[in-house]
């Protein structure tokens, strides 16, 4: 059967970290340099180990060997994006102690960086269908190059393309100025490779130290020589799948069947100077974003008590709008609750409400729900992944934070069982509730007074009018409630200051139509305090 031939293969490279790491090889880490392109020997390697990682092989596929031996029979041709040279420094632990302190060695990381730069290798050899299906599965299998830190996502390239800007040396074609030469490792052309083992093996024999004293036996004589050549692999893909540690474990400079190559390259390739900035795209508003609360040891028991709701509110918030800030002027509103000019929202309470919540009901604080009804931009959602911990009075040890989940409140209804159930007082049934209970106290924002609008089922119902809420039927205050509530803080420690009156209320009320959660009312109620939770959930 003829198997038809389509084209000349090229593969499309993109770096989603906008990171490529590389050291070229021959070179430590700690020179500094940075592999680009990426070499014809690198790119193999990955092709054979996305087969073993992604295809289950056992050993190389007839289809896939014919595959490698195309691809290694010429040298590709590379578009490279625009990139810059990039580093970091850090110190690694050698696990080793002088006079009592850790010893460490000084390592660099460098990297080209890319963006969103796209790296095409072309080439020149005519693939059958079979073997070009093959190499668009093995690329489409890649996740990483070079470093395990480098992430790459690569496809099979449909459009043609002429205009590359490395390209192999070839003698008596000098290039202008512009360009310059850089040394790869590419494997030997399948056809020298046979000649190539052969007199490798015959110049390791031929070296062999004469024997000292008592002549060898033939059998001694033979196991020496099949010592000898047993190292250099049968082909050119058992070349490629021949770890580093095996290779320089003989004393070899380079893997077996390799060679050097050199190619030239724009001099502007890797440009020394800072990255351009990334082009983002701001993140889509979220309503919701919910925290998970860990200590360090994993000591549950070690969580701070449902009673620090309030102060472990204003902690996790001071700690966000600092991040947000980074030394200069906050403008978050939805984090700050005040416009461009430091003034009160009036849009009825839609800034953040940070809520700790105490999802498996053992009287210790697990969660933090960041509730903003207004939506919370890129700037909070940036600070609020990226923090990492916060810290409790009192406590061995920081709190350790992760992202549970964010998106619209209803997803937390998605919590598996226990969590589930305190989720549903929190929010109350998808239709509404219609009796709600303190689950913190209620602390009034004004004065009490006996008559008038500032009595307590007055100040209820304006904070509930001021939140866009219908008025409570009936605003019950539950002594029992009030007693189990006495123990939390209800005091603001910096700004916002104290309230007219340190009391705290267990209130139970009833509306005429249900209403949906959270249900947070009074002072501090941005901070956890005033938290109702649905009694017929």
């Amino acid at each position: 059967m003829r198997i038809e031939v389509r084209a000349m293969p090229t593969v499309r490279l993109r770096f989603p970290g906008g990171r490529y790491h590389a050291t070229p090889w021959g070179h430590h880490v700690n020179e500094g340099l940075i592999e680009w392109p990426p070499s014809p020997w690198r790119l193999l390697r990955a092709l054979i180990a996305c087969g073993f990682s992604h295809k289950g092989w056992r050993e190389v596929p007839p289809v896939a060997r014919r595959l490698v031996d195309k691809l290694a029979a010429v040298l590709p041709l590379y578009r490279l994006p625009a990139a810059s040279a990039a580093h970091s420094r850090h110190f690694m632990p050698l696990g080793t102690l002088d006079k009592g302190r850790q010893q460490t060695t000084l390592v660099f990381d460098t990297w080209a960086n890319v963006g969103d730069g796209e790296l095409l290798i072309h080439w020149p050899c005519e693939l059958d269908s079979e073997e070009l299906d093959l190499l668009g599965q093995l690329a489409a299998s890649i996740s990483y190059l070079g470093r395990s830190e480098s992430w790459a996502e690569a496809e099979l390239a449909k459009d043609p393309i002429a205009d590359w800007n490395a390209e192999p040396c070839r003698d008596g074609e000098p290039r202008g100025p512009g360009w310059e030469q850089v040394s790869l490792m590419a494997p030997i052309p399948p056809s020298e490779y046979d000649s190539w083992r052969k007199n490798q093996q015959q110049m390791a024999t031929a070296f062999e130290p004469p024997p000292k004293g008592k002549r060898k036996s033939s059998t001694t004589s033979r196991r020496s020589a099949k010592r000898l050549i047993e190292p250099y692999p049968q082909d050119l893909p058992a070349c490629l799948m021949r770890d580093t540690s095996w290779w320089k474990s003989l004393g070899w400079s380079q893997p077996p069947g390799s060679r050097r190559v050199l190619y030239w390259r724009r001099g502007d390739a890797i440009q020394i100077s800072p990255p351009s900035p990334r082009k983002t795209r701001p993140a889509d508003r979220v309503a919701a974003v919910l925290l998970a609360v860990s200590t360090l040891s994993g000591n549950r028991s070690a969580l701070p008590p449902a009673a620090r709701t309030l102060p472990q509110a204003e902690l996790l918030h001071r700690a966000l709008i600092a991040r947000v800030g980074r030394g200069g002027q906050v403008r978050c509103p939805e984090l700050t609750g005040t416009d461009e000019l430091d003034r009160p929202l009036t849009d009825g309470h839609r800034h953040a409400h940070v809520v700790p919540l105490d999802l498996d009901a053992d009287g210790r604080l697990d969660h933090i729900l960041i509730h903003a009804p207004m939506g919370l931009g890129d700037d909070a959602q940036r600070a609020i992944r990226t923090l990492r911990r916060t810290w409790t009075k009192g406590g061995a040890g920081d709190l350790q934070l992760a992202v549970v989940g964010y998106g619209p409140l209803d997803m937390l209804r998605r919590l598996q069982h226990p969590l589930d159930q305190q989720i549903l007082s929190l929010l109350g049934p998808p239709g509404g509730a219609l009796v709600w209970e303190s689950v913190t106290p209620f602390v009034a924002p004004r004065f009490l007074k006996r008559r008038g609008r500032n009595t307590l089922a007055g100040q209820v119902n304006a904070e509930l009018a001021s939140r866009g809420l219908p008025p409570a039927k009936k605003v019950e205050v539950d002594v029992g409630l009030t007693r189990r509530l006495r123990h939390h803080v209800r005091c603001r420690r910096r700004a916002g200051g104290p309230p007219p009156a340190d009391a705290g209320y267990g209130l139970r009320l009833t509306f005429d139509e249900p209403l949906r959660g959270p249900l947070l009312l009074g002072y501090a109620s941005h901070f956890g305090l005033g938290r109702f939770g649905a009694c017929d959930a």
